[in-house]
C-alpha cells in the first residue's frame, strides 16, 4: 500500500477534517521512527511529515493526540509507546552518535581518495544521530560513470584488511551508484527518508546532482530539506589520478565487466549456501552495472511491510466522522 499523501485542496476541506489528516500525518511519522524504537522531538515531527505546516497547527495535533492518549511524551520526545525508556535508549543513542561521527566523517573523507569514487555520504542509523553497541558506519558511495565495480572491487580489497585489526564495523560500503544512475528506481517512503537523511561528506557537486535528480523525495517528506556537506572536499591524490588515467582506458572497460561478473557470482553463491553475516541476517547484494547495494535480511522489504501493516491499522481506527475541535488558523 503507497503512502496515502494529502493533496485535497484545503479550502475544499472542512476544518474538522483537515486537524483529523494533520493528527494522522503525525501518527504516520512516529509509526515509521516506531519500527526501530526510535521516538521524535516536535522539530523531526514537523520535519518528517507528508505534508507542510504551522506551529500553532502542529501544536494542536501533538496536544489532541497526548490528550487521547495515541501518543506520549518523554523526555523531550514524543512517542506512539507509553514507554520512557524509548527516550532514555535515544539520548544515550544521540551521544554515542556524536562520537561516532566524527570519526564517520574522517573515514568517508579517506574513502574519497580511493581511484573513480566521487561522492561519499554517511547512510544508515549514524546519519539519523543514533549508535549502539551493535552500530556500523554505513557509506554511500558515488562513483564514476562505468567504473562502480573497479572502484567497489579496490575499496573491498582494502576493507578484507580491517578485518585483522576488528575495525571492519567502521567501513560497511553498503550502497554503490555510478553517475548513470543518480535517480533511485525504489521510490517509497523508506528511501525517501534515507535520501533525505544521508550526510554529504566529500563530492559537493556531484551530491548535489544526486539530490536534483531525487527531488520525488519531496512527495513524502515536503518539509525536510536535503542536507549539506559535513566537511569541504579535497583534492585528487596524485595516486588516485595515476589509476583513473591507466584504467580510464579501453582496458578499464574489460576490467570492470571482469569485476562486476566476478563479484555477483561471488554473491549469487552466498545466497545459494544461506551464508549470514555477523548479526546473523542473511547475505544478500542487489546489483547491476551501474549500481550495487547489499540487502541484510531484507531490510527495505521488511521496514515497507511493518509500515504498510501499520498504516492500515490507523485507517481503520480513523474516525468516520471527526470530532470538531477548533484551532487557530
Amino acid at each position: 500500500m503507497p503512502l496515502i499523501l494529502l493533496k485535497t485542496r484545503k479550502d475544499d476541506v472542512p476544518k474538522e477534517q483537515l486537524f483529523e489528516d494533520g493528527k494522522q500525518a503525525v501518527l504516520k511519522a512516529l509509526h515509521y521512527f516506531d519500527i526501530f524504537y526510535y521516538p521524535l522531538t516536535r522539530t523531526e515531527i514537523k520535519k518528517f511529515l507528508c505534508l507542510n505546516t504551522d506551529e500553532v497547527s502542529l501544536s494542536a495535533w501533538l496536544a489532541s493526540l497526548e490528550a487521547e492518549r495515541r501518543i506520549f511524551f518523554f523526555n523531550g520526545f514524543y512517542s506512539i509507546q507509553n514507554n520512557s525508556l524509548l527516550s532514555t535508549r535515544r539520548i544515550r543513542g544521540n551521544a554515542a552518535a556524536e562520537k561516532l561521527l566524527r570519526k564517520g566523517i574522517k573515514i568517508g573523507r579517506f574513502l574519497y581518495q580511493f581511484p573513480f569514487v566521487r561522492a561519499v555520504g554517511i547512510s544508515g542509523s549514524l546519519s539519523k544521530n543514533f549508535a549502539d553497541e551493535k552500530s556500523d558506519m554505513d557509506f554511500f558511495i558515488i562513483t564514476k560513470a562505468n567504473r562502480l565495480w573497479i572502484a567497489r572491487t579496490l575499496m573491498h580489497l582494502f576493507k578484507k584488511f580491517t578485518f585483522i585489526t576488528g575495525c571492519q564495523h567502521y567501513f560497511c560500503m553498503n550502497y554503490y551508484i555510478d553517475e548513470l544512475a543518480l535517480p533511485l528506481e525504489d521510490k517509497n517512503i523508506f528511501s525517501a527518508i534515507e535520501i533525505k537523511t544521508l550526510l554529504p561528506v566529500c563530492g559537493t557537486a556531484v551530491m548535489n546532482d544526486f539530490f536534483n535528480s531525487n527531488q520525488w523525495a519531496d512527495t513524502y517528506l515536503p518539509a525536510c530539506s536535503f542536507r549539506k556537506p559535513a566537511a569541504s572536499d579535497r583534492g585528487k591524490p596524485w595516486l588516485k589520478n595515476a589509476v583513473e588515467w591507466l584504467l580510464n582506458k579501453r582496458i578499464g572497460d574489460s576490467v570492470e565487466g571482469f569485476f562486476m561478473q566476478l563479484t555477483q557470482k561471488r554473491w549469487r553463491k552466498k545466497e545459494a549456501e544461506g551464508k549470514r553475516n555477523n548479526k546473523g541476517q542473511m547475505m544478500g547484494l542487489i546489483s547491476g552495472k551501474h549500481f550495487a547495494r547489499s540487502n541484510p535480511g531484507n531490510l527495505q522489504e521488511k521496514v515497507l511491510t511493518a509500515y504498510e501493516e501499520r498504516m492500515d491499522t490507523l485507517l481503520q481506527a480513523r474516525p468516520e466522522k471527526p470530532v470538531a475541535i477548533s484551532f487557530a488558523k
